[in-house]
């Protein structure tokens, strides 16, 4: 592996969720003790399963992985770390400041962007801790901080003072309002991860156009501000043997191939390893051992098994939706699972039936719009061009917030404007004008990946409560956004997803998300299902199929109201007929 070869004491690994981080991270850190090295393995990803990957309870303790000699584990809680961030911040103002002032800031700290940093809050302490780094040999991170969040960090100490007078009501200055007295050690901790004798980032990904274009992001706003000790794994390649006899094996090889070949320039250039897709769930000393390596025994895969899933299809939504007359249809999920082609599909079908359907999306492909806007009658098309939104947005904050700033005012505030919650507070403002006309046709949205979705939705609910305020005064009433999307009669949300253990887990955190907001996701769609798919012949594909059965379930039994399965398919379903065929019973 050429990320193993002369580690530094850091390693982090970072990328999409689904693609394999965690179980990387472990079987590098079991390889590195097994050399004799002591590790230290931290995870700070919301979604951890580091203990169920060892079969051991961690928690927010240094724990022994006992099987493995010199192996210890940490999970930090983001959650518990947020809560305790929040109180330290809130708590000592609560009763001194306005209760106006007090519900704002709780306002700012409710969002995604306050568990990052209250993560990043918890791990610095183990880049700059002496002690530790004479303990332990090398220290494994399980999800980096974005190039974001290090950025904000390294800017003045002001964030207090520009919050409690009232001048940050943007997206991500609140979450920073309690780190001032911290500087020291954040400026050590940022100085160490910049510094490539003693950190290096794997960024992690699969051999899919979405995944790497990310990764390829992460990569240069990494190197923006320093941090330029890169090193790329593509993990979970289909192996070409396994594409005898089966169109569907042969098809996933064929695009993946396709992927890495027009991957990001700026990817092409990082030492990079390739690391084959396992039958079997990376779960247990056994299966991590075997990750690393390239050819797996026939024996490891059941090549004969029965595969049944009793599960509804996406027809089985479509029909029940297409009962009402109206409405609006939102797709919400990570990056990477499908939302776009999902909504298209959805779109497609609701025109195909005589229902006037407006689609619009954030999808960069814009052949996809180019392809449905002639073609479908009933159908109209749109994009959202973030850009676009993200620039008018700006100056709209910049013209009325900036307006009164000082020099290290504005530029906190030209700093959160850079953020990734920028760009989702400004799509769904472009979102919220296209939302009035779900009670005239129906509205199919494709949302943005929602790293930042609950701080977006604060956003919003913010304003439901000020509208509501107001009304109170005068007796009038405004249906706000928030309104619409609490409003099941007006508004169905399904959440995508894959039939794999982290994309499920994510899945499950937006639906928690979604809760806390007054929203009830009405179904999940588990996107590129190998186990609905037919006749495959693939030893490994077959095992993989197996495998998805427990998530599945998972989501049928616990986690779903109602919910459909679609296969994964031979081709990129692009263009009308293809994206139909997403919809067959």
């Amino acid at each position: 592996m050429e990320f193993l070869k002369q580690p530094p004491r850091f390693l982090f690994f970072t990328g999409k969720g689904g693609v394999g981080k965690t179980s990387i991270a472990c079987a590098t850190a079991m390889q590195l003790a097994d050399d004799g090295k002591r590790v230290l393995l931290v995870s700070t990803d919301p979604a951890s399963n580091v203990g169920q990957v060892f079969a051991v309870t961690i928690g927010n303790q240094i724990t022994a992985i006992t099987p493995v000699e010199r192996l210890f584990a940490l999970e930090i809680d983001p959650q518990a770390a947020a809560q305790l961030y929040r109180d330290r911040i809130v708590g000592p103002v609560r009763g001194l400041l306005p209760e106006s002032v007090v519900n704002s800031i709780e306002e700012q700290l409710s969002g995604a962007c306050t568990t990052e940093i209250a993560a990043f809050d918890e791990f610095t302490s183990l880049l700059t801790d002496s002690a530790l780094h004479t303990e332990y040999d090398h220290i494994i991170f399980d999800t980096a901080p974005t190039g974001h969040t290090i950025r904000l960090l390294q800017l003045p100490g002001a964030w207090s003072s520009f919050i409690e007078e009232g001048k940050g009501d943007a997206s991500c200055l609140g979450p920073l309002a309690g780190l001032v007295k911290q500087r020291a050690q954040y400026k050590a901790a940022v100085e160490a991860l910049a510094d490539p004798l003693h950190t290096r980032m794997v960024l992690v990904s699969r051999a899919q156009n979405a995944a790497l274009q990310e990764v390829a992001r992460t990569c240069q706003e990494l190197a923006a501000i320093g941090i330029s000790q890169h090193y790329l794994v593509i993990n979970g390649l289909l192996p070409e043997s396994e594409t005898l006899q089966d169109d569907l094996a042969k098809a996933i090889y064929v695009r993946e191939q396709a992927a890495l070949s027009a991957m990001p320039l700026i990817l092409k250039t990082l030492p990079c390893d390739h690391l084959s897709l396992k039958s079997f769930n990376l779960v247990g000393l056994e299966a991590l051992r075997q990750l690393f390596t390239e050819n797996v025994s026939p024996q490891k895969l059941e090549r004969d098994h029965p595969i049944t899933i009793n599960a509804p299809g996406l027809s089985t939504l479509v029909d029940e939706i297409a009962a009402d007359s109206d409405g609006l249809i939102m797709f919400m999920g990570k990056g990477g699972v499908g939302k776009t082609t999902l909504a298209a599909a959805v779109a497609v079908e609701m025109a195909q039936r005589g229902l006037p359907t407006h689609l619009t999306t954030t999808d960069p492909a814009a052949h996809l719009t180019g392809t449905l806007s002639s073609a479908v009658e009933n159908l109209i098309v749109s994009r959202i061009d973030p850009e676009v939104e993200i620039e008018r947005y700006r100056q709209q904050v910049l013209e009325t917030k900036g307006a009164q700033l000082d020099a290290e005012g504005l530029a906190l505030l030209e700093e959160d404007l850079r953020s990734p919650c920028t760009e989702e507070i400004a799509v769904f403002q472009a979102f919220s004008r296209i939302i009035r006309e779900a009670d005239k046709k129906f509205v199919v949205i494709d949302t943005a990946p929602t790293g930042h979705t609950l701080l977006l939705l604060d956003a919003t609910g913010a304003y439901h409560r000020e509208v509501n305020r107001q009304a109170g005064s005068n007796g009038l009433q405004e249906a706000t956004p928030m309104m619409q999307l609490q409003n099941p009669k007006q508004t169905k949300v399904l959440i995508v997803t894959l039939a794999e253990t982290t994309p499920v887990l994510e899945a499950v955190n937006l639906q928690a998300d979604l809760h806390r907001a007054g929203i009830e996701p009405w179904a999940w769609i588990i996107n590129n299902s190998v186990a609905a798919a037919t006749e495959l012949r693939s030893p490994l594909l077959k095992q993989r199929a197996k495998n998805e059965v427990k998530e599945i379930e998972a989501v049928a039994n616990h986690h779903a109201t109602r919910y459909a399965v679609v296969p994964l398919l031979k081709e990129e379903p692009v263009g009308k007929e293809s994206l139909r065929q997403l919809i067959q019973p």
